[in-house]
């Protein structure tokens, strides 16, 4: 890991942000009067792909206005220096270290050496994955309104759900079509496939069209791990609120099974929701919060610490409590003592920022605990759940300006990555020549 290029992705983060926010802040951009906070709440959101609104997204901006929201979804989403790589690749054939290393660090991705290739098979991917929810999304959503309003709904839904960000120009977002099995799957699995990261997708079409490819650990747990957590949130979901009247009890079995996937699906990477999601019980409310802080997968659109780290501290733990000889291994892969290391660093910060954000906000917003903790964890792991103000927008709405300047520094070190910007505010420690005797502490 490179501080410098760390530096140059995180200033690019920031730089996008700012333009969005300005572009926001033009007369044909928005409709009625738009702060500069709420603008910068927005562009910032966009652009880490979290959903957190304090403007209504078709009520509060024109077509303009939506085009720049979309625009930095995207941007967000594959992430801006592997945009300016691939403007690079069409100008020449190779790339130079430098170069390759930018667009190495941005996916998140382990070798510079086919870094090229990978790029351009990630784009290639990402451009019919959306294109294919578009027309999906498009053709479901002509039955209802005129094809010029289906077209422009099914493009932006369907870059929005892969790229993680939930936001939605229906002012209920997907209530309305929280009983149809197109939209919701649809938006599910764009959401899934988003969420899983580029190398695995890479790797699966590897082994799709190589039999003897081999899949790594990394894509092995991505997809159990991913595949747990959506039935377990599931199950977990259901049984707690199936007798709520707010929630799961007016519903048929059918709706009931189709909704908790959903709300299942969007706890963990998303800011779409079918239900109205201010009538979730505490005890839901709290369960969501360690669904979002894991997250989907590594160099993924999805935020949280990753499943990949979540899954290597309880491997880690299990082979600490059974007292092994063994080193702890995945898949027949052992898992490196550095590699734990960095797992339990991130989930220690990951927890500090979250209760330290949580009762920060708590005393200066004097909001309920329980709903702030919610949306700080899904700001800070970029998901953009929200239980709402009331009405159709964010929590968020809620906060004054140092309340909403939180959540916006949430949002970008979630974004960046909780390793990522540690690293950027310490640096890396020099490289000492001095070996001290071990010392017994008692634990």
């Amino acid at each position: 890991m490179n501080q410098k290029t760390l530096k140059i992705i995180f200033i690019s983060y920031l730089l996008v942000v700012f333009a969005g926010a300005l572009m926001l802040m033009l007369p044909f951009a928005h409709i009625g009067k738009l702060s500069f906070i709420d603008a910068l709440f927005t562009s910032t959101s966009a652009t880490c792909v979290t959903g957190l609104i304090v403007k209504s997204t078709s009520g509060d901006f024109t077509l303009f206005g939506q085009s720049i929201i979309l625009l930095l979804i995207q941007i967000g989403g594959v992430g801006y220096m592997s945009i300016v790589t691939l403007f690079f690749l069409f100008m020449k054939k190779n790339l130079n270290i430098h170069e390759k290393t930018m667009a190495k660090e941005s996916l998140n991705y382990s070798s510079n050496s086919d870094i090229q290739d990978f790029l351009k098979k990630v784009f290639l991917f990402i451009f019919l994955i959306e294109t294919l929810g578009a027309l999906i999304l498009t053709v479901r959503f002509w039955m209802d309104i005129p094809f010029p309003q289906a077209l422009w709904q099914g493009i932006f839904h369907a870059i929005s759900a892969f790229n993680n960000a939930g936001f939605s120009l229906f002012t209920d977002s997907l209530i309305g079509y929280n009983s149809d099995f197109t939209t919701i799957g649809t938006v599910g699995l764009l959401i899934i496939i988003g969420g899983i990261g580029y190398l695995v997708l890479v790797e699966l079409y590897f082994k799709v069209s190589k039999k003897k490819f081999m899949l790594s650990a990394h894509t092995k747990i991505t997809l159990l791990g991913t595949l747990i957590l959506l039935f377990s949130g599931m199950i977990l979901f259901l049984a707690i609120e199936w007798t709520n009247q707010g929630i799961f009890a007016s519903l048929t079995l059918y709706q009931k099974l189709l909704n908790s996937f959903f709300l299942s699906v969007n706890f963990r990477t998303s800011g779409f929701n079918s239900l109205d999601l201010s009538q979730l019980s505490d005890a839901s409310l709290f369960c969501s919060t360690l669904y979002m802080m894991s997250g989907g997968g590594a160099g993924s659109t999805a935020g949280g610490i990753k499943i990949t780290t979540v899954a290597v501290l309880i491997i880690a733990t299990l082979h600490t409590m059974k007292l092994s000889n063994q080193a702890p291994y995945a898949f027949k892969r052992t898992i490196t003592p550095e590699i734990i290391n960095r797992a339990s660093a991130i989930i220690i910060v990951a927890s500090f920022i979250t209760i330290l954000a949580t009762l920060l906000l708590v005393e200066t917003q004097h909001t309920p605990f329980m709903k702030t903790l919610f949306e700080v964890v899904s700001a800070f792991c970029t998901v953009g759940v929200s239980v709402g103000n009331g009405d159709i927008l964010s929590f968020s709405e809620q906060f004054n300006t140092f309340g909403k300047s939180t959540i916006i520094l949430l949002m970008l070190i979630g974004r960046v990555g909780i390793f990522a910007f540690g690293f950027l505010l310490i640096g890396k420690e020099k490289t000492k020549h001095i070996q001290y005797p071990e010392g017994r502490i008692l634990l």
